[in-house]
């Protein structure tokens, strides 16, 4: 079978339409392409969560969640003694703290659990009086090798407050002490829970528990 040849005309025709096309298309203006947002160069710093189960606080850092939002750390701190400062700090300390809790229990209860707070304080740093508790310090009848000396031992400062549920209170005590490789390290904190009791007429009104 025999394919009829194409007209030079239409091959001429064919190629000026294509070309007129392209140059049409060439013309028109492109889309606009998304661009990729610039890549900064700063760092950002990691926020780390405030602690929580941690080794004994050597700075102050009254930060618990019945603190008044005011109380910042930062804000206290900046107002506390530097370390070192001795007994003649302690004062500025226990301002401090009553600052950044004000008193929401009675005189007599306060009272009770600051004496209480002190004396398990004591007890866990040095070992003196442990026996008085025997469910928070088990086999407190053995000899045991205090953690810190008793000469080197002294509270700060004392303030009891309510712990933000019924029937529960909390101790925080600001303390100084040279443990067993003879660090003597001040401004510790140690906050003790207590549960109100619920006894015979005349008997303790607060019960302290094991610290977590």
């Amino acid at each position: 079978m025999t394919t009829t040849p194409r007209s030079p005309q239409l091959l001429l025709v064919s190629t000026a339409v294509l070309a007129i096309v392209g140059l049409t298309l060439l013309g028109l203006p492109r889309g606009n392409t998304p661009t990729a947002p610039p890549t900064s160069t700063t760092a950002h710093a990691t926020t780390h969560p405030a602690s929580t189960a941690s080794p004994p606080k050597t700075p102050l850092e009254f930060s618990r969640s019945t603190a008044p939002a005011a109380s910042t750390p930062s804000a206290l701190t900046s107002a506390l003694p530097p370390h070192g400062e001795g007994t003649a700090g302690d004062r500025t300390v226990q301002k401090s703290l009553e600052a950044a809790w004000p008193a929401d229990l009675p005189a007599a209860e306060e009272k009770e659990l600051l004496t209480a707070g002190r004396a398990l304080l004591r007890a866990d740093a040095t070992g003196i009086g442990r026996a008085q508790w025997p469910v928070i310090f088990p086999g407190s009848g053995k000899a045991v090798a205090p953690a810190f000396a008793t000469a080197r031992f002294r509270i700060q400062a004392a303030i009891a407050r309510r712990d933000g549920r019924p029937g529960k209170a909390v101790v925080h005590l600001v303390w100084a002490g040279q443990d067993r490789g003879g660090t003597f390290t001040d401004l510790r904190i140690t906050d003790w829970p207590f549960t109100r009791t619920t006894s015979q007429k005349g008997g303790p009104a607060w019960t302290p528990q094991p610290r977590t």
